[in-house]
C-alpha cells in the first residue's frame, strides 16, 4: 500500500520503531540510521520491531556521516526520531535545517511529554504518561493500583499508532501542496484522546468519576475472574440480551440474584458469587462453556497459548516457527496487498547498498 514511500528512521527505543515497523509492514521502504559501532546499539540485530527494514550504520556526531544523513533527508518522505526535545537541533538534522534539503518533508517526533511543556525535557515511561493524561484511571478494579499491560496504552497506543497517523497524513497533504510538516506525536495526547470514547461514555451517564462505579469498570459482568487452576477468565456481557446468554451458559437464569444487571448496590454481592461459581472449575472448563456463544467470555492467554488458539490460527496472527515471536501486520487489505514476514536486518546490512542507492537512485 506504500510502496515508493521512503522513511528514515533515526535507532531509538519503544513507539519510534513500532511506527517504523508498521510503515514498513504496509510497503514502505523504512532505512534505519543505527549508531555506528558495537558500543552504539540500542536494538540488538534482528530485532522484531526492525522486519522489512533496511540499515545503515551512521555517527550522527561526525561531519561526513551528517552528510550522508542530510543525502538521505533530500531523497525521504518522512523522517522518524524519538528523542527529547532538542537534540535533533543540536545534531544540525532537526525539522527546520531538514526542510531546507527537503521542503516537502514530514518530520515526525515522537516523545512522552510532548515538545514543549513544563514537563518536556524531563525523563518519563509509559505509565508515567496515561498517568498524567488520565488514561490510567480506569486501569484496574477499585481497589486495586491502576495498572495497564506495559507499553500497549501509552507507547503502542497513544505513541506509535498516532505517529504513523500523523506521518500519512503529512505525506498526502505534501503531495497536495508541496509542503512538509512536523507531526508532534506525544504519548500524553495520543493516550489522552483515546479517553474520548469514555468521555462520550461520561456524557451519556455511563462513566462515573470514582473507580468501580461505572458500566465498564465496576459490574460483575466487566472483569477477569481466577479459575481453579490459576488461570484467567474474561467477561464483558455489556449488553442485556449477552447478559442473559452468559447467565444462561451458567444455570442462573432464573437465579433472582443476579436477575438486577445494572443495580450497583447489587455489584459487590453478584461479584462474590461469580467469583465463587467461576473460581471452582479450570479455565480451559468455561472455555469450553463459552466459546462460540454470545456470552461474550474469553479466555486470558499468554502470548503462546494465543498463538495456538484456532481463531488466531485460521487468520495467521501468529509467527513462531524459525523467527523470533511476533504478530503479523495489521490491518488487513483483502485482495489488495498480501504480506509476508520478512527479515529483520543486522546493524548496518544495507550500508553499501543504501550509498549506492543515493548515487544512482536505484534500489
Amino acid at each position: 500500500m506504500l510502496k515508493g514511500i521512503t522513511i528514515i528512521e533515526v535507532e531509538g527505543l519503544g513507539p519510534a520503531p513500532f511506527a517504523g515497523m508498521m510503515l514498513a509492514d504496509l510497503g514502505a521502504d523504512v532505512i534505519v540510521v543505527n549508531r555506528k559501532g558495537a558500543g552504539g546499539a540500542v536494538v540488538p540485530d534482528g530485532s522484531v520491531l526492525d522486519r522489512g527494514k533496511r540499515s545503515i550504520e551512521l555517527d550522527l556526531k561526525n561531519a561526513e556521516d551528517i552528510l550522508i544523513f542530510r543525502r538521505l533527508v533530500a531523497r525521504a518522505d518522512a523522517v522518524i526520531e524519538g528523542f527529547r526535545p532538542g537534540v535533533m537541533e543540536r545534531l544540525g538534522i532537526g525539522p527546520d535545517d531538514c526542510r531546507e534539503i527537503n521542503p516537502s518533508l514530514v518530520f515526525g517526533r515522537m516523545t512522552g511529554w510532548g515538545q514543549d511543556g513544563p514537563l518536556s525535557h524531563s525523563a518519563g515511561h509509559d505509565l508515567n504518561y496515561i498517568s498524567l493524561s488520565g488514561a490510567a484511571h480506569y486501569a484496574s478494579p477499585a481497589g486495586e493500583p491502576p495498572y495497564t499491560p506495559p507499553t500497549l496504552v501509552g507507547d503502542i497506543g497513544g505513541g506509535a499508532l498516532y505517529l504513523v497517523v500523523g506521518i500519512l497524513a503529512g505525506i498526502l497533504r505534501a503531495r497536495e501542496t508541496g509542503k512538509g510538516s512536523v507531526v508532534d506525536a506525544a504519548i500524553v495526547d495520543g493516550s489522552a484522546n483515546m479517553m474520548n470514547l469514555l468521555m462520550a461514555l461520561k456524557q451519556a451517564g455511563g462513566l462515573a468519576e470514582r473507580r468501580g462505579e461505572s458500566l465498564l469498570d465496576g459490574p460483575h459482568w466487566s472483569r477477569s475472574y481466577r479459575c481453579a487452576c490459576g488461570r484467567y477468565i474474561s467477561v464483558q456481557a455489556l449488553e442485556p440480551k449477552f447478559y442473559a446468554v452468559f447467565l444462561e451458559r451458567l444455570g442462573l437464569s432464573d437465579d433472582p440474584d443476579m436477575a438486577s444487571q445494572h443495580d450497583k448496590s447489587s455489584w459487590p454481592a453478584q461479584t462474590a458469587k461469580l467469583t465463587s461459581i467461576l473460581g471452582g472449575n479450570t479455565r480451559e472448563h468455561w472455555t469450553r462453556v463459552f466459546e462460540g456463544t454470545d456470552a461474550c467470555v474469553a479466555p486470558v492467554l499468554s502470548p503462546a497459548e494465543s498463538a495456538d488458539h484456532p481463531q488466531m490460527k485460521s487468520r495467521g496472527v501468529w509467527h513462531t516457527e524459525d523467527v523470533p515471536m511476533q504478530a503479523a501486520a495489521a490491518p488487513r487489505f483483502p485482495g489488495a496487498m498480501e504480506w509476508t514476514l520478512r527479515e529483520s536486518p543486522r546493524r548496518g546490512q544495507h550500508t553499501g547498498e543504501i550509498l549506492d542507492w543515493l548515487e544512482t537512485g536505484e534500489v
